[in-house]
């Protein structure tokens, strides 16, 4: 063509897409042998519309570059294609991973729990005398004889079965009896008799923790011990006991029983405690009273 002759713009021909463009195009990625798209940016050969002719500068045919394109962009659809397989792959790589296993919660460790206190031996009696005020051990005899002033407890949980001051039968004319319900000694009567007038009536129940009389200072003291099972008089006088009334021999059995009933409970011993006694004790009676106290 003569110079300074014009000629149109050409289009050139359509590219051709090998796979290894495609995938290049289509930003596909093969990572750890899982699929993943990479929006990587790549030039699309475009040229110029067709159009008024322009002069020939002799560059050749004018290139636009496009800076990531999507892959939607591309004519053939190459990528969509790419696209799709890749979810699939994505897909199956999830469905093929392990779930992860949970591990049980650790049990909290236990420390032995300590082994539980032995129970504490509970007191069944107590000692009777422990408020009388300059107590003086004096005899055993029929009961068991003693000088001082203040108030007297019961023995234990019991009856009063008699409560008098007035009793012509003994000096300062005092006489107390109550029927033991708990213990060894349940069943058992106990007489209170001489210097003491009684703080309670018949028919009351008394524990350990009840004044039954107030002792004083009347000359002849007081005695304690076991009475007959109706409360007459003491347990020495019946037949089956020796029938040891008040003029003795002393110290009677049933009178030193009682008297280490209440040495167990803290009382001093009497004088005469290691004589030898006279009369019988009834098989009801016991005369060993470890661990009451």
């Amino acid at each position: 063509m003569p110079p300074g002759a014009h000629r149109g713009h050409r289009k050139p021909p359509r590219k051709k897409h090998t796979p290894s463009k495609i995938a290049a195009l289509a930003g596909v990625a093969v990572i750890g042998g899982v699929a993943a798209v990479s929006m990587v940016p790549r030039l699309v050969a475009q040229t110029t519309p067709s159009g008024p002719s322009h002069e020939d500068t002799g560059s050749g045919p004018e290139l636009h570059a496009q800076e990531n394109a999507p892959p939607s962009a591309l004519s053939d659809g190459t990528a969509m294609d790419a696209r799709s397989l890749l979810a699939e792959d994505v897909a199956h790589a999830a469905q093929a991973r392990p779930e992860p296993t949970a591990r049980p919660a650790p049990r909290p460790s236990k420390s032995p729990s300590p082994p539980p206190a032995p129970p504490q031996p509970t007191a069944v009696y107590l000692n009777p005398l422990r408020a009388v005020s300059g107590l003086i051990p004096e005899r055993v005899d029929m009961g068991v004889d003693f000088g001082g002033a203040g108030p007297v407890y019961a023995l234990g949980d019991a009856v009063i079965t008699n409560a008098t001051g007035s009793n012509a039968g003994w000096p300062g004319g005092g006489w107390i009896t109550y029927r033991m319900t708990d213990g060894p000694a349940a069943g058992l009567q106990v007489f209170l008799a001489e210097d003491v007038r009684p703080t309670v009536q018949v028919g009351d129940k008394v524990t350990a923790h009840t004044v039954i009389a107030e002792m004083f200072n009347g000359g002849a003291g007081i005695e304690t011990g076991w009475a007959m099972p109706d409360g007459a008089s003491a347990e020495s006088q019946l037949p089956e006991a020796g029938s040891v009334g008040g003029s003795g021999p002393f110290p009677t059995r049933v009178g030193i029983s009682f008297d280490n009933l209440l040495r167990e409970l803290g009382v001093p011993a009497a004088p005469n405690a290691g004589d030898a006694p006279f009369g019988v004790l009834p098989s009801n009676i016991p005369n060993d009273w470890a661990g009451v106290g």
